[in-house]
């Protein structure tokens, strides 16, 4: 099976930011402190307000690139072109106008063993600067955030700005998504120590916000580096056109979640999955049963959330109206692990496939990279 093989053809250049992982694996035992939902895909109903109105279509137009195996972050250059981790192999590929080349490997990166969800994982560029590229990692000891030069197409040996984040066979989070002020969300899992979402210090089941040499920002609401706890294993971040953050999580056994993201917000795991929490708790305005989602990559565009979806094997699309969200809908049904997301510059998406994550059989040309209008 030749998936290491590059190819790559590109219809249209863009930029954005994604990621995914899958809630398929081995479940936890879960905790509740009320009764366990068990939802259909559904939301609170959303409430008018002035923006884009028009419907969307999703329609897969092109194959950006394909042959890759796994692709999971997404870092888009003022150039238009991508750099692209592939989480198996450490390796960093640009994808672009002439194709698919790669332009470094980074040492230190344990990759997934089995159907495990480490290696090389969310890519990003600070706003205004393409001269350093982030990325997180699973390495022998700990998660990690690493910091690397990207000059003349190559990138320089990486240097950690964040270690020590609680590592396991699954559960990392893993996703990077800079504001436009320059400050950098870190998602985190639990890796598979549940008690750890509910410890403000710890960093694991968290998102964290730090600059970009790894300290906490100033207005952070715990004093370090915690901005929202109770995370079961976040792999989406988004930020819409007011700046709000939105965030997918991974369910246990009920309630994978679309999440809008307060500052301090305890979002419940492991006391409760999915609604009906209380007690300070916050509710997720979107819920599916983890059966028919496992939400991995988000973007945002056109007041629309769009979400991978990893056992749903679609894309979803859940409309925005400020902090509301309305039902979800699935697009592209047509069997494909969709992983991760991006909004381009003229305003489709890019989607990518994870058939060779080790969980289905992939075909010919798996995993691939579309050019997706809507």
């Amino acid at each position: 099976m030749d998936r290491r093989q590059l190819l790559g053809s590109l219809a249209a250049v863009g930029a954005a930011a994604l990621v995914g992982c899958t809630s398929d694996e081995p479940a936890a035992r879960r905790t509740t402190s009320s009764p366990s939902p068990t939802p259909t895909p559904s939301a609170a109903p959303a409430s008018p307000s002035p923006t884009d109105e028009r419907p969307v279509r999703p329609r897969k137009e092109s194959v950006v690139a394909e042959g890759l195996g796994v692709p999971w972050g997404i870092a888009f250059l003022p150039s238009g072109d991508a750099l692209v981790s592939l989480r198996d192999e450490a390796r960093i590929v640009l994808v672009g106008r002439d194709g698919v080349r790669t332009v470094g490997e980074v040492p230190g990166v344990v990759p997934a063993a089995g159907i495990g969800e480490g290696g090389l994982l969310g890519l990003a560029v600070p706003p205004g600067d393409d001269s350093v590229v982030y990325a997180f990692h699973t390495s022998e000891s700990d998660d990690r955030v690493v910091r690397m030069s990207y000059s003349g197409g190559r990138l320089g040996r990486p240097q950690p700005v964040l270690a020590g984040i609680p590592t396991s066979t699954h559960h990392h989070g893993g996703r990077l998504l800079f504001d436009p002020r320059g400050r950098l969300f870190v998602s985190t899992g639990d890796a598979e120590q549940r008690e750890l979402a509910q410890d403000r210090d710890s960093l694991a089941g968290k998102v964290l916000r730090i600059d970009r040499d790894g300290r906490p920002v100033d207005g952070n609401p715990f004093g370090n580096r915690t901005w929202t706890y109770g995370h079961r294993n976040v792999e989406g971040l988004a930020l819409d056109a007011s700046g709000r953050l939105w965030a997918t999580e991974f369910g246990d056994k009920s309630a994978d979640e679309l999440n809008l993201l307060q500052r301090g917000g305890n979002y419940g795991w492991p006391e409760v999955e999915g609604e009906g929490g209380g007690d300070g708790l916050v509710d997720p305005k979107v819920m599916w049963g983890t059966s028919e989602c496992s939400p991995a990559g988000l973007a945002i565009t056109r007041s629309t959330a769009f979400l991978g979806a990893l056992q749903g094997r679609c894309l979803f699309s859940v409309p925005l109206r400020g902090e509301r969200a309305g039902a979800p809908r699935r697009h592209l049904d047509d069997g494909d692990r969709v992983r991760s997301v991006a909004v381009a510059p003229d305003g489709a998406l890019w989607v990518t496939t994870s058939n060779t994550d080790g969980r289905r059989e992939p075909a010919q040309g798996d995993d691939r990279i579309w050019r997706v209008t809507i």
